[in-house]
């Protein structure tokens, strides 16, 4: 029994003071990490930028984040929405000249031939009506074009600083289960490291 302990002392002094190495030095293995994040890649006033440019010029927040295939579109739906404007206007403001020609018993343009006008004076009313409304609904939608490309502008610099690559995937399958054979419909996220 005494041998018992003395080869139990002996065995742990032993391995306590003699440390076991089972590789060598050299051949340790050494981890790399595969995602190579520089210091220049995020930019927190990128949004802020790219927001102001585009209040001040309409597009130019979409060129500060070089996507220059969204300027025409920016020029094409304020410059629709404002030739609208325009147009609305400039028929409420004739049918408006119209109408006061005739509460002062003036001609104008809708009279007509022998006392018959082509227009009367509730149809001329209406013209305004409906011309102004067109008029100032115009000028809501370009007020909201205006704000929309400066929100998309500052949204897209911010999700330009994400990392999108082809290891972060979203993908569907369908699943045949074995106890009914019925199709499960499932979505799938991978992540690649």
């Amino acid at each position: 029994m005494f041998y018992k302990y003395l080869t139990t002392l002996f065995i742990t002094l032993f391995l306590l003071v003699n440390p076991i190495f089972s590789q060598k030095k050299d051949s340790f293995i050494k981890v790399k990490d595969t995602v190579a994040v520089s210091a220049n890649l995020y930019n927190p006033l990128s949004p802020a930028k790219a927001a102001f440019y585009s209040a001040v010029l309409p597009g130019l927040g979409q060129a500060y984040n070089k996507k220059y295939w969204k300027v025409p579109i920016v020029y094409a739906a304020l410059g629709s929405s404002i030739y609208f404007y325009s147009a609305n206007n400039d028929l409420y403001k004739k049918y408006r000249a119209a109408y006061k020609l005739r509460i002062n018993d003036k001609p104008d343009n809708y009279d007509g031939l022998n006392g018959n006008p082509y227009l009367s004076t509730d149809a001329l009313i209406n013209a305004q009506k409906s011309y102004k409304k067109n008029r100032d609904l115009s000028l809501l939608v370009t007020v909201g074009l205006y704000i929309l490309q400066i929100v998309e502008a500052s949204t897209n610099a911010h999700l330009l600083q994400h990392n999108v690559d082809n290891n972060l995937s979203i993908s569907p399958k369908l699943i045949q289960q074995s106890a009914t054979d019925k199709a499960i419909v499932g979505a799938t996220i991978n992540f690649k490291f």
